[in-house]
């Protein structure tokens, strides 16, 4: 396993790193989770990604048990805020963030989270108000760094721009093969301003692994079979994005991987990205994807892959 270095922080991080979202608390058995984070660790993952709304609080849950008794500079951990928790608790205001974060602590069973991350950008809240919020977390000691996921360039740059107060060294977007969107400002403005990528959904939710065959049923077992994990895979399973990722497979053959591995590699070929983000319901996956990092892939092979999905209808 490799690591780079996350935006402007001293953290170091794994290139693949273990997410939660849609799995822990909610799709997977608690002794598959379990077994999943054992062999993150195994394989040199060091970076768990989390949200307080993942599960609302059971993913957090999960892993607070499942990270206790590791040491703590072993890993490093992040979670998120913004997200509804109950009919009244939701957003980036003060009082949500101060109450938030102490619940999450209190899941997780640890003193502090090494990033802290706006889910999205709360329109209802000033960004003033949040950032000195997210700055008297810093200071508070129970957050070391700051985050957002899926912020526009605008919001970003706002931020970036204000005096006085934390500033943020990650960004999360979603980013793969299927869905580039960053490339055109988002990528560029953070590299610019020592905030670093760290991807959710690289394999697109799982198309990109090739398991979800042509005019074939959904695999027993996987996330789109899944009642409670396959609804936001909907669009990925349409048939022209299947057949565009069939297309992909003689590609990655070619450069000695699996397509998962080539996907992933894709996605680390940009220097801006410290880490890409995967789901597990069995070890196995994690042991296929982990091989990605450090991957050397002929970048004619990508240039030929980036064709094949551009020239998907968009939805």
């Amino acid at each position: 396993m490799r690591y780079r270095r996350l935006g402007a922080s001293d953290l170091s991080v794994s290139e693949i790193s273990l997410g939660s979202w849609l799995t822990f608390g909610v799709g997977v058995e608690r002794d598959a989770a379990k077994a999943c984070v054992d062999r993150a660790f195994d394989l040199g993952i060091n970076f768990i990604d989390t949200a307080n709304v993942y599960g609302r609080g059971a993913a957090e849950a999960v892993l607070g048990e499942d990270l206790a008794g590791r040491p703590r500079g072993s890993y490093v951990l992040a979670t998120k805020v913004f997200g509804q928790m109950s009919d009244t608790d939701q957003g980036l205001s003060a009082a949500q963030i101060e109450k938030q974060l102490d619940a999450s602590l209190k899941r997780l069973r640890t003193d502090f989270v090494d990033l802290y991350q706006c889910h999205r950008y709360d329109t209802n809240t000033p960004l003033e108000e949040t950032m000195a919020a997210l700055t008297a977390a810093v200071k508070s000691g129970k957050v070391r760094w700051l985050g957002f996921s899926e912020w526009n360039p605008e919001q970003i740059q706002a931020a970036i721009d204000m005096a006085g107060v934390e500033h943020f060294v990650s960004s999360q977007p979603q980013y793969s093969l299927l869905w580039r969107r960053p490339e055109k400002a988002v990528i560029p403005l953070c590299a610019a301003n020592g905030v670093s990528q760290i991807v959710w959904s690289p394999l697109a939710q799982g198309v990109l692994t090739g398991k979800y065959a042509v005019d074939a049923p959904l695999p027993t077992g996987s996330r789109g079979a899944s009642d409670s994990m396959g609804g936001p895979m909907k669009n990925w399973l349409r048939r022209d994005v299947l057949v565009a990722v069939e297309q992909l497979k003689p590609l990655a053959a070619e450069a000695g991987c699996s397509l998962a591995q080539f996907a992933l590699a894709w996605v680390l070929r940009e220097p801006n990205v410290a880490s890409a983000i995967v789901g597990a319901s069995r070890p196995s996956q994690l042991d296929d994807n982990a091989k990605a990092s450090g991957l050397v892939v002929d970048p004619a092979l990508f240039a030929k892959a980036e064709a094949i999905a551009d020239a998907i209808p968009r939805a």
